[in-house]
């Protein structure tokens, strides 16, 4: 509440004050002393008591409590400690409390997180506040969590400390859209990135960034975690957050129960305070003016001078760099815009995209066999080294592709908008007479199976960088059949499609071929099966049918590969079973999943990863596509382990009813010739369908 400055009861007396002063003092100095006594108490009013800015709560009504339970009682007395420790010892050098009370069936665990950059007073303001407010939103609810500008709060019946929970999730976004969309989008998840680095390796375990999108236009970045997690979980939350962040909006923010990023087109943190937290909590505090205060008929000492000017100047330098900023978006106005819609948009990206057959034939060394990294189902693929010195991969299109000029420009752009950590990065294209070349970002370990079958490289995916790999999968995967602007159906998910850079994490490589290559697939129901055998879900392979549930069938394939260290295809007969898929299912029938384990990985595993990790893969491979779970619903899976996994089914044994010799062939393509197996590569004969949003 703001407390009244101007206004108050003794203006009578007040009159007669400003009266008198008007008739000691020039006109001039009284004026500025009127214009000084606006700006106090326009400053007061912006630093007085406010109540925090209310963003969202939640309290499912699964769980309640009765009103004067023993569980009530908890609750209330655990309020009223978070908010005695709001300025504490804890809340005044991190701005994070968690604390228990009770016993069980009626323990109660909270906690609250002030942002990182406000001071301890309006950390305690916002959870006093919090504690009170979230009563009376969740009057009866044992699980609550509720979300301000300065702060959040959280409670719970099950213990919600130093674990990962990415359950609720809130996405806010500014209403505006940016121009130069991708480039944007790039700056954000780069400059998020960062951020998430330098938090997860903070004691604090927030930072935040500034870069620059345009030269007048800075980027505002912020990333927080609840302190009690580790710096791998930290940076896994923050993960999971940006795979919502809208980031073609001019700014956006994902808080989930653990931790929480934001960005915007203006400074919304304090920047001071970030760089140096006060050591004292100071709402408003400028340097102690030591002065004599002289004599004279005016009454006015020096230091009242000092205290007019300056708010003076400081208004002028406000009101001529405003003035400046409306000339200059004035200006832009009346020129015009680059981007005004969707064509223009288009057109802009094509050109940024489009490299010139001169620059590519260097890149490679005209094509040279010295630079070939392998030989597709659609073309050629090497590497090249651009004259900036980036290493890119060049995959050169087979003659056999259908579509025309414009087609492929349209298709490539689309493609290329697809930009996620977990994707191999389409950089651009070069179409010159009869050559159609793609270039994409060039990924220097390879594909995953260069590890993951090579016994002398096996070690070196322990079962952490395996983790964080299926991980990564499933975030790409949820991205392409959800977030993303158009709808990608993989097709070809498996092993030598998971390209690892050079800190091991996972992009899929293949998404948006079919578009690209002008394949003729745009129904759900096709005759021409296009994929590799031992991943492709039965529906699809035996009868056409394809979906996102064959892509979930694909990455259960895959996750069980990464687990066990054998390929579904060359799998020979092992304790009675034919395929991998029914050895998985004959281990966690008798009880002994941890025996599927890679022999390379010892002691060094989370068994309860482990474990959850296999239930999913035989969830993903249920032969009932509607029995298996969605990609989103598997990354809530890997994030959270409050969430119970149904039993599976039998996985679908249609392989076990081995193809003759002349079909053991591992990827087919009923339209095309075989391909060549490649050890780095953006395709290995596979298609991809798009789907229009």
């Amino acid at each position: 509440m703001a407390n009244t400055v101007l206004g108050c009861p003794q203006t009578e007396d007040k009159g007669k004050s400003l009266r008198e002063m008007r008739t000691k003092m020039p006109s001039w100095k009284f004026f500025m002393f009127l214009l000084v006594l606006y700006l106090v108490s326009f400053v007061i009013g912006l630093t007085s008591a406010a109540d925090p800015t209310y963003l969202y709560h939640m309290c499912p009504n699964t769980t309640t409590f009765n009103r004067n339970s023993t569980y009530q009682s908890n609750l209330n007395f655990l309020l009223s400690s978070l908010v005695s420790n709001a300025t504490g010892s804890n809340g005044f050098s991190t701005g994070f409390y968690n604390t228990t009370a009770g016993q069980d069936p009626d323990k109660v665990y909270a906690l609250f997180l002030c942002r990182g950059d406000v001071t301890p007073t309006t950390c305690k303001d916002c959870v006093n506040f919090a504690t009170s407010d979230i009563l009376k939103r969740c009057p009866v609810e044992k699980q609550s969590i509720i979300w301000y500008d300065q702060c959040f709060l959280r409670y719970s019946d099950a213990s919600i400390f130093s674990a990962v929970d990415g359950d609720p999730s809130v996405i806010m976004s500014n209403p505006n859209n940016v121009t130069e969309k991708e480039r944007f989008n790039q700056l954000v998840r780069t400059t998020m990135k960062e951020a998430s680095n330098d938090a997860a390796d903070s004691p604090k375990k927030y930072s935040t960034k500034k870069a620059n999108f345009t030269t007048s236009q800075p980027l505002y970045c912020l990333v927080q975690c609840t302190p009690d997690l580790s710096s791998f979980d930290c940076n896994s939350c923050l993960e999971q957050t940006f795979v919502s962040l809208p980031t073609t909006k001019a700014g956006g923010r994902v808080m989930v129960a653990s931790c929480y990023s934001r960005y915007e087109l203006y400074q919304f943190y304090n920047e001071n305070v970030t760089a140096a937290p006060p050591p004292t909590p100071v709402l408003f505090s400028p340097p102690p003016v030591s002065v004599t205060r002289p004599k004279g008929n005016s009454g006015i000492s020096s230091s009242i001078i000092i205290a007019i000017i300056a708010p003076i100047v400081v208004a002028s330098v406000l009101f001529i760099a405003g003035y400046c900023l409306l000339i200059r978006r004035a200006r832009k106005k009346k020129s015009p815009p680059l981007e005004d819609n969707a064509g223009n948009d288009d057109i802009t990206t094509l050109e940024s995209l489009q490299f010139d057959l001169g620059t590519i034939e260097a890149a490679t060394k005209n094509f040279s066999t010295d630079n070939k990294l392998g030989e597709g189902g659609f073309g050629e693929v090497y590497k090249g080294i651009l004259p900036n010195g980036e290493a890119i991969a060049v995959k050169r299109l087979s003659s056999s592709s259908r579509q025309g000029a414009e087609e492929f420009k349209n298709e490539v752009v689309l493609v290329a908008k697809l930009q996620h950590r977990n994707l191999v990065r389409l950089l651009g294209f070069c179409l010159e007479g009869e050559e159609k070349i793609l270039v994409y970002e060039f990924v220097m370990n390879k594909s995953l199976d260069c590890f993951l079958y090579d016994p002398e490289r096996q070690a070196e995916l322990d079962w952490s960088r395996r983790y964080k790999i299926i991980g990564g999968i499933a975030r790409g995967m949820l991205y392409l059949h959800q977030d993303s602007q158009l709808r990608i159906i993989h097709r070809d998910l498996k092993v030598s499609n998971i390209l690892l850079d050079g800190d091991m994490h996972a992009k899929i490589s293949d998404f948006g071929m079919a578009r690209i290559v002008g394949v003729d697939q745009t129904q759900a129901n096709t005759n021409r099966i296009v994929g590799t055998y031992g991943y492709m879900s039965p529906e699809y392979a035996m009868h056409g049918q394809f979906s996102v549930k064959s892509d979930v069938y694909s990455f259960g394939v895959l996750v069980l590969e990464i687990i066990t260290g054998k390929k579904n295809n060359n799998f020979y007969q092992t304790d009675g079973a034919e395929d991998l898929m029914s050895y998985v299912w004959k281990h966690w029938r008798n009880g002994t999943p941890l025996q599927l384990l890679d022999s390379t990985l010892t002691d060094s595993y989370s068994r309860n990863e482990v474990i959850r990790c296999i239930h999913m893969g035989l969830l993903c491979v249920q032969e009932d596509p509607a029995d298996r779970p969605t990609m989103s619903t598997i990354v809530l899976m890997l994030n959270s382990y409050s969430v119970t996994l149904p039993a599976p089914q039998q996985p679908a044994f249609f392989f076990a009813r081995r193809r003759e010799t002349s079909m053991a062939t591992e990827e087919f393509d009923f339209d095309q010739s075989k391909s060549k197996s490649i050890p780095w590569s953006v395709d290995d004969a596979s298609i991809t369908q798009v789907y229009p949003r």
